[in-house]
């Protein structure tokens, strides 16, 4: 089993590079081209199970936390107990943990209508 985990308040200026996707961008703030990367992977590609624990500005309503899913890959959106944070989840085929997060967080650059602002607090990506 192979986990990535990034906490990005706590990471030093060093570790970055580790979490910079293909693309070149910080995992942790997203990355469109690996969400569609991730849409269209080669089977034979770890699949990861990751997880992005965020916070909004705004309530996001009911129907939305629904709706993502009907995105397949078995996302989920759901909210804990705690008022504005929220914990997308779901599965992506990629060559790394970082590319996994990146594209999840990817998902939600590219889907605006359902959370315009939010902050990454967490992320963990497992495959087994």
């Amino acid at each position: 089993m192979t986990e990535a985990k990034l906490d990005p308040r706590g990471r030093p200026a060093d570790d970055i590079v580790g979490w910079t996707c293909p693309h070149g961008l910080h995992a942790g703030k997203g990355c469109i081209a690996c969400y569609h990367a991730s849409t269209e992977a080669d089977p034979a590609l770890p699949l990861w199970r990751v997880a992005v624990w965020f916070t909004s500005e705004r309530p996001m309503p009911i129907r939305a936390l629904k709706a993502v899913r009907r995105h397949g890959r078995h996302f989920a959106l759901d909210q804990p107990s705690t008022p504005l944070v929220y914990l997308l989840s779901g599965q992506a085929r990629a060559a790394t943990g970082t590319e996994a997060i990146a594209g999840l967080i990817g998902f939600l650059l590219a889907n605006r209508h359902v959370v315009d602002t939010f902050t990454v607090t967490e992320v963990r990506a497992v495959s087994s």
